[in-house]
């Protein structure tokens, strides 16, 4: 009895998150399956990222996520059909809901659902753009589908943990996000993030750019660091976190593609292959590393290329397409930041430090 006390010990509230966010991810693959939903890797995500380690937080993460995605995906719906005609004018469309929806998640109470709201009404409108014969309000009605499929999924597991695994290993809530009223930098930042989204529609309609939603989505990601570690005159917490996603996921794209090599087709290693980048990227995340962020797009990467549509028929374009949209959103962003960054005077004081790492309503 005593080696099994003595494993029992080693077991941590960070141990169980692992464990929460591999039961979570799974049976979003499964209910998304059940639903029929398009885009399975969706709901997956949802799964993993709206886990937290206090019931209260995941249930509070996975309601705004809803509502926001809800809201976008509304509003993308009416007005979609208005800016496929005019590329200038989705660009505009995309800087005015881009910026606001940022500057609302750096700022706001509900920063969770303000941020979904702006990447979900981006991603209506870009996949529209990019391929113009898409059903718009199944479209939209499947990018819900998915969300709740996930968010479901992990509030149903966290719900569990916390009437069992977490009576023993119970994680406190995190700190509050302080609400601000009025943020220039942040305002300039969420500028940022306007004129990247535009210059994705002008430039990745006029040359085809493959999973123009990725790099949206990659361009908002980035840009959503701490209010309190935002400075006019330094770009040094986005670039980190743009070093750490890419880090992160060609690390995840490695491993995804080495278990592919191995899996040739087979469902249950594939699945095995997920479980294992959820846990190596979760270990990482939780950890004391300044590479935190990194850990998690590690997963995000493993999820988007081992996480099919469809068991039976395994194809992995799909997959490595969205890595290729990820690379492009981080390509468009750097000039912009070097721009803009060189437009403002020098004589304006920088935080002393930041976290770029740290957890602000994360995807």
């Amino acid at each position: 009895m005593q080696p099994v006390a003595q494993n029992f010990s080693r077991i941590t509230a960070r141990t169980v998150d692992e464990v929460e966010c591999v039961l979570s991810v799974l049976l979003a693959i499964w209910i998304a399956h059940r639903l029929n939903a398009t885009h399975v890797s969706w709901a997956a995500y949802a799964g993993y990222m709206v886990m937290r380690g206090h019931v209260g937080e995941t249930l509070s993460r996975g309601s705004l996520r809803i509502v926001g995605t809800i809201g976008g995906g509304l509003i993308a719906l009416g007005i979609t059909p208005y800016l496929v005609g005019s590329t200038p004018l989705a660009a505009i469309a995309l800087l005015l809901v881009g910026a606001g929806s940022l500057y609302a998640a750096l700022t706001a109470r509900r920063a969770y659902a303000w941020l979904f709201y702006g990447l979900t009404f981006a991603m209506v409108v870009l996949d529209k753009l990019e391929k113009p014969n898409i059903a718009l309000q199944s479209f939209v009605e499947t990018r819900i589908l998915e969300n709740i499929a996930g968010t479901a999924a992990c509030m149903a597991v966290s719900l569990l943990s916390t009437l069992s695994l977490r009576r023993l290993w119970p994680a406190p809530p995190s700190p509050r996000t302080p609400i601000v009223r009025w943020h220039p930098d942040a305002f300039r930042h969420a500028i940022q993030a306007g004129l990247a989204l535009a210059v994705l529609v002008l430039l990745g309609t006029r040359f085809h750019f493959p999973a123009l939603a990725q790099s949206a989505i990659t361009i908002m990601a980035v840009l959503l660091v701490p209010a309190s570690g935002l400075s006019a005159t330094s770009a040094t917490p986005v670039r980190q976190r743009l070093r750490h996603r890419f880090l992160g996921c060609m690390a995840g794209a490695a491993l995804a593609g080495l278990v592919l090599l191995v899996a040739q087709g087979s469902a249950f290693l594939l699945i095995l292959g997920t479980v294992a980048g959820i846990v190596i990227g979760r270990h990482i995340e939780n950890g004391t590393s300044p590479y935190r962020y990194a850990g998690m797009q590690f997963t995000l990467a493993m999820l988007v290329i081992l996480v099919p549509d469809n068991y039976t028929g395994v194809s992995t374009e799909p997959g490595y397409e969205r890595l290729i949209g990820i690379l492009i959103g981080m390509a468009l962003l750097e000039p912009i930041l070097i721009f803009s960054h060189w437009l403002v005077p020098k004589n304006i004081d920088a935080p002393t430090s930041v976290d770029a790492s740290e957890k602000v309503g994360e995807l």
